[in-house]
């Protein structure tokens, strides 16, 4: 048990490692490219980050017949936006407390509105999409919305593309440049994003399987471990992310990596997850669906009527992920 534990601690270590060359890597690829925070954040972070642990489910909804693996899948699909819009939200609302002291802008987000708007708007409306296809019993219609979604990101990210503007804030030397004496040419950029992702998946992967002993050893049961700690160690890059753009005032990156993320999870791996199974939602899932559209509309609603962000509803993401550990409790996990 202690050595699971000295190897979770490590494995900690080996994430955030991974997500400092990745943040660095990938905000060097959106300069040479000359691409925004907007597409680095949303698009290029968002979907690199959440890649790996998403082709899990989807994996296992393609190669499993077996029931359990068709309701574990789902529950994933469905639990990652759920976790990125409320635990993933609170943290990035408290990293911006504990580092206003050194913040440019203190506890006010220095975002772009527009784009985060945006990426909270098309959330709310292909993830209401995603609750919808789980009560169509017309497969030829369920069918159709799995594609219609695919064609959502799609126009989410010629949106993200075109509405974007290049920054010229500065960033840090290349991390591989400095390191092998060499230009930050967009070879040794590639690679430092490569080898970053490489590190992220292997420190998730020793942190998912330890945590997994570790929490047995404690008597947590299975369920309560797919349902709410495996998905916080799976988004854990998405979360460091952010709290290294939000310690350096990158404000945009920083929630750019998580809407872009929530808006990717709610309709690639969600059209697959149509296709490939009946896609019926038990009442723990569409418990967290609405939790998740909840803490979205509650920043999307602080945003129009504030026309500024500060960490207050980024916080109450905490509310509702709390909320639904105590549902889970009363219910027994079951």
């Amino acid at each position: 048990m202690l050595q699971n534990i000295i190897i979770l601690v490590l494995s900690l270590g080996i994430i955030l490692t991974g997500c400092e060359l990745f943040t660095n890597g990938i905000e060097w690829l959106g300069k040479k490219l000359n691409v925004g925070d907007g597409v680095v954040g949303s698009i290029f972070s968002a979907v690199g980050t959440c890649l790996p642990e998403t082709l899990i489910p989807i994996i296992a909804l393609l190669f499993s017949k077996s029931s359990e693996s068709v309701d574990i899948g789902i529950g994933a699909i469905v639990g990652a936006p759920f976790m990125l819009s409320t635990l993933a939200f609170f943290i990035t609302g408290l990293s911006v407390v504990v580092f206003a002291g050194r913040r440019k802008t203190g506890y006010i987000l220095n975002v772009n509105l527009e784009i985060l708007s945006r990426d909270i708007s098309f959330f709310v409306i292909v993830y209401t999409g995603m609750i919808l296809a789980s009560i169509i019993t017309f497969g030829v219609v369920k069918n159709a919305l799995a594609f219609i979604l695919i064609g959502c990101y799609v126009y989410y990210v010629f949106k993200t593309v075109n509405g974007d503007r290049s920054s010229d804030e500065e960033i840090d030397d290349l991390t591989f440049a400095r390191a092998f004496n060499t230009k930050a040419n967009i070879f040794v950029i590639s690679l430092q994003v490569m080898v970053a992702l490489t590190v992220i998946i292997v420190g998730a992967e020793l942190f998912v399987s330890n945590i997994e002993v570790v929490s047995k050893g404690f008597g947590i049961s299975t369920l309560a471990l797919s349902i709410v700690i495996t998905p916080i160690a799976t988004e854990l890059p998405e979360k460091f992310n952010s709290v290294i753009w939000i310690s350096k005032s990158k404000d945009t990156l920083s929630l750019g990596n998580i809407t872009g993320a929530m808006v990717f999870q709610s309709c690639i791996p969600v059209s697959i997850g149509i296709l490939a199974t009946c896609w019926r939602l038990d009442t723990i899932t569409l418990v967290s669906a609405l939790l998740a559209l909840c803490s979205a509309l509650v920043t999307f609603l602080w945003i129009k009527v504030k026309r500024q962000l500060d960490p207050i509803p980024l916080l109450s993401g905490g509310l509702f992920y709390i909320f639904f550990i105590i549902f889970l409790v009363e219910r027994g996990f079951k």
